[in-house]
């Protein structure tokens, strides 16, 4: 068994959301469920049930009930959940208009902001109204490009309040990687900055925006929020003026929002689009809404007098997330710029004084503060942190046991993954269960997640694929432009038909019931045909004092695939002989010889999207001569030239 990190009290069992729906499902249906897993179990087995006491718990506000909460669950994908329901995505996250605090704003230049729920609804009502009488209409697209400021979550609530659909791009991403994302979906008014501020410099925006609105010719108009820019002015930009002018007219009364079907399309997300054009994923209001409701209130156990945090940009789905966290009323940190500026306790100052209780972030993060030796709890005072998300990638054991050793020995570790095309969970954590390390605390509700080997079978204690063979309601309505669904169940249904392949590779721990994952499953290597996930050696690789990071990557070689095991040092080491044999020797010991790489080889850096995540596919495509053709959407695009340098070197024995 894992090593055992955290065990809640009796009192902290108690005083959970998640205890408070057990008793509620008890109750409602006269069950005598004692446990998470018993809990879990009868969320799958009883899925219209599960669904309509969510509905209830975490109240929906809707202006139509439901007749039927879902249409024949056997088709997947093609379920319809709540069908007769009309709601406002919204409104459900604007229901408190009070005095407490909605929004705190820090910036990296210590620029700051804070907005009440009263005036987040006044703010949100006015620009609606303007939004209206520039002619946005329910399914119109009205797209951002923008850091994470107030003004951006007031864009989005504005939007979605009429019925529009959302779609977001942080001011990081290139102008050709935004154009090749929003083009695509064609939005009528874009929301952009003039600026922002990224590692102690302005950088300004006002370029990019220009580019971006002559690329997309829908747009009818731009509407320019003043952040961090130089006043230069607009003129040059078609269509452009001011937010403040948007927003200047006074609150019109009696303002109505939109009453729309359950599955009315609220947002629409992109893949990644390392290897090609993005792919556009719609995603529909109440299936978010439901979802994000269930994740946050009872496995996030959020309470109203939270104050939840989140290391995000608008490009990450953890953004709407973390957005949702508006309709139980509790307070939401937006931060802009880089966490580890002017030093690596930036994000701990940051609780510290703003009493952060739910703190969210990557494992990357995580990993950079362990490569630094770094221990918060000694600098900073964390008392009232009770909670660490964290999710974008596998966290290996040792990252679990860091959190506990140099943070906070007394939080709910809660090591979440899903995807952006659910923009929800797969896996979860729950207050009322320990944590391991290593291990995600269980399947989410309502969310029948299993390991498939590759003969399809579930399996348990055995390394496979990820796959959830029933519906959930926040699965992806269909993507844009595939009017037959090809594209879609291309992408998730074309290995096991009505199974959901999602591309990650997992285990099923049979004692913990527990979930560790092991990175992305079309990034597996397969030397000699047996597979071996990249999280398997990022973990014993990267313990390494000497080792900064690592990417691993399968090349065809001599009618087999070799591992070819890319190395970023620490600063004042060199990939000697000796530390090639150390590497070697420690994945041999700690995981077999078959994760024995056949080549290492020194890099100045490692790939990754803007969501943080490793890009194996680029530098395997790159390897093997094929195009990396959306460079624009990793976070270092730049990194990739020198695996196109090292193309000669790899050619050899």
């Amino acid at each position: 068994m894992a090593k055992l990190l955290w065990q809640p009290t009796e009192a902290q069992k108690k005083q959970a959301n998640m205890t408070r729906f057990t008793n509620f499902i008890n109750e409602k249906y006269g069950l005598k469920i004692t446990s998470y897993h018993g809990l879990y179990d009868w969320s799958i087995d009883q899925l219209p049930d599960f669904w309509a006491a969510i509905w209830e718990f975490v109240q929906v506000k809707a202006s139509r009930q439901y007749d039927e909460v879902v249409t024949d669950l056997s088709r997947f994908p093609g379920a319809k959940w709540f069908p007769s329901a009309r709601m406002n995505f919204a409104e459900n996250l604007l229901r408190h208009r009070d005095d407490h605090l909605a929004f705190i704003f820090k910036g990296e230049n210590q620029t700051s902001a804070r907005i009440t729920y009263a005036e987040l609804y006044n703010s949100v009502v006015r620009l609606a109204t303007s939004l209206r009488r520039i002619g946005v209409k329910p399914g119109d697209r009205v797209a951002a490009y923008m850091p994470n400021l107030i003004e951006t979550a007031i864009a989005m609530l504005a939007a979605t309040s009429i019925g529009a659909v959302w779609s977001s791009c942080a001011t990081d991403l290139g102008a050709q990687a935004v154009v090749d994302r929003l083009g695509q979906i064609e939005p009528k008014v874009l929301f952009a900055a003039d600026g922002y501020i990224y590692k102690g410099k302005v950088f300004n925006s006002l370029a990019s925006v220009g580019e971006i609105s002559r690329g997309i010719p829908s747009l009818e108009k731009v509407i320019v929020v003043h952040y961090a820019g130089e006043n230069s002015g607009i003129s040059h930009i078609p269509n452009a003026v001011y937010y403040d002018q948007c927003i200047a007219v006074a609150e019109p009364p009696g303002f109505q929002f939109e009453q729309l079907p359950f599955e009315h399309p609220a947002f629409i997300v992109f893949s990644s689009g390392t290897t090609g054009k993005p792919k556009c994923m719609v995603q529909g209001a109440g299936g978010v809404l439901i979802n994000h409701l269930k994740e946050l209130i009872l496995h996030g156990d959020l309470k109203r007098e939270d104050t939840i945090f989140y290391i995000t940009t608008c490009s990450w789905i953890m953004w709407n997330w973390l957005l949702s966290s508006l309709a139980v009323g509790a307070t939401i940190v937006l931060y802009d710029g880089n966490p580890n500026y002017p030093n690596a306790g930036a994000m701990w100052q940051l609780v510290q004084e703003e009493k952060i209780t739910i703190f969210g972030t990557s494992a990357t993060y995580i990993n950079y503060l362990k490569s630094q030796g770094d221990k918060p709890k000694r600098r900073y005072d964390l008392t009232s942190l009770r909670e660490i998300s964290q999710t974008g990638s596998a966290l290996s054991a040792e990252g679990f046991e860091y959190v506990y050793e140099a943070i906070k020995s007394d939080l709910h570790f809660n090591s979440i993954s899903g995807g952006t095309e659910i923009q929800t969970c797969f896996a979860n954590g729950t207050p009322t269960l320990p944590v391991y390390a290593g291990e995600l605390q269980c399947w989410a509700l309502g969310v029948k997640g299993r390991c498939y080997n590759e003969k399809g079978k579930a399996v348990i204690d055995q390394m496979g694929e990820l796959v959830c063979e029933t519906p959930m309601p926040s699965m992806p309505l269909y993507f844009w432009n595939d009017p037959k669904g090809e594209k879609y169940k291309e992408a998730y249904f074309s290995v096991y038909p009505n199974v959901w392949r999602h591309g990650d590779y997992i285990l099923i721990h049979g004692d913990t019931r527990g979930i560790t994952f092991f990175g992305r499953s079309d990034a597996v290597l397969k030397p000699s045909g047996v597979r071996i996930g990249t999280a398997e050696i990022y973990y014993q690789v990267e313990k390494l004092a000497e080792v900064a990071d690592s990417l691993a990557i399968g090349q065809e070689w001599q009618g087999d695939q070799r591992a070819i095991l890319f190395v970023k040092l620490a600063a004042g080491h060199s990939l000697t002989e000796e530390l090639k044999d150390k590497i070697k020797k420690t994945l041999r010991i700690n995981a077999s010889p078959r994760h024995v790489p056949a080549r290492i080889i020194e890099v100045p850096d490692i790939p990754y999207t803007h969501n943080m995540k490793k890009v194996e596919m680029a530098v395997t495509n790159l390897v093997h001569g094929k195009p990396v053709l959306n460079r624009d959407a990793l976070g270092n695009p730049q990194s990739l030239d020198y695996y196109q340098s090292l193309l000669p070197e790899l050619q050899k024995e």
